[in-house]
């Protein structure tokens, strides 16, 4: 099935954009108030992890309580992750990613993560051996993304029950309490993985000309 090509080079910068270093780091996708983020970067002080929040409300909140703790490792970013994914991230540069328990889209399904080109530049971010770990709370969005895997994707993940005492966030720990079943798979990126996007640089720096001739002659993804 092909893979329909992601415009990365359309990508407008986010507001108050600001690069980062190229070090390697674990990504959050949606973090909320910042339960899960806060909590894995106490118990990871060895990594740093950039915990990416849309709504202005929540990334606020998650940033004064990031004051209170003063994790170190721990950078908290408003902004959409999309365009910043696409100008602040090299390839390879990620050693984990997260995205739990997000919107299932459920009138719109070609905006879950693993139906849309971009989870294909995601990949391009992500470590050989690096994870996508994905939550859910609804089974049909799990299954969907099992079958994305085997026949689009063709990566390789395992598939958990998350235990009734997880509490990573605050969605996760009102689900579990209403004996919901929620779900995670992790996605592993295996050796000689390629995608359209390997050899692509974030946006910033580049020319018109440049970036557009980044995606003008797209591979197959294997």
């Amino acid at each position: 099935m092909p893979i329909r090509q992601f415009q990365a080079q359309r990508m407008h910068a986010p507001r108050d954009f600001q690069m980062i270093s190229p070090d390697p780091i674990c990504v959050e996708i949606g973090a909320g108030k910042g339960k899960h983020a806060l909590l894995f970067s106490g118990q990871n002080p060895e990594k740093k992890l950039v915990a990416i929040e849309r709504t202005r409300e929540k990334c606020l909140a998650m940033h004064k309580q990031h004051v209170l703790e003063g994790q170190a490792n721990l950078q908290p970013i408003h902004a959409d992750a999309m365009p910043w994914i696409v100008h602040a991230l090299n390839p390879a540069q990620v050693q984990q990613f997260f995205i739990l328990y997000p919107n299932p889209e459920p009138h719109n399904p070609a905006q879950r993560w693993l139906n849309m080109p971009f989870f294909e530049f995601l990949l391009s971010r992500l470590q050989v051996g690096g994870t996508i770990t994905l939550a859910s709370n609804i089974a049909e969005y799990i299954a969907e993304a099992e079958q994305k895997l085997i026949e689009v994707w063709k990566l390789p993940f395992v598939k958990e029950v998350i235990a009734e005492t997880s509490a990573r966030t605050h969605f996760e720990i009102k689900y579990l309490q209403r004996g919901e079943l929620c779900q995670q798979l992790i996605i592993t990126k295996p050796e000689g993985y390629r995608t359209r996007f390997d050899d692509f640089m974030p946006l910033q720096g580049q020319s018109a000309a440049q970036q557009i001739a980044l995606t003008a002659a797209p591979e197959k993804a294997e």
